[in-house]
């Protein structure tokens, strides 16, 4: 996994730190979901835009309940 919060992580990166499934992560990035971009057609993900997408979902299921 990524060191550092500047390193890219990848998609198994990324489902080892969600804990979901590879395929979780390609669906929710190409709906533009989860906060990605692409490299030479493969999909990375910056852990600071990540924990930053963490805290809006944590936020929004906290005003629905």
């Amino acid at each position: 996994m990524a060191d550092s919060p500047d390193q890219a992580m990848t998609v198994r990166d990324v489902a080892g730190y969600l804990n979901v499934d590879e395929k979780t992560v390609y669906r929710l990035a190409k709906r533009g979901d989860l906060p990605g971009f692409k490299v030479a057609g493969a999909w990375r993900f910056k852990r600071s835009d990540l924990d930053s997408w963490i805290d809006l979902q944590k936020k929004a299921a906290q005003t629905k309940a």
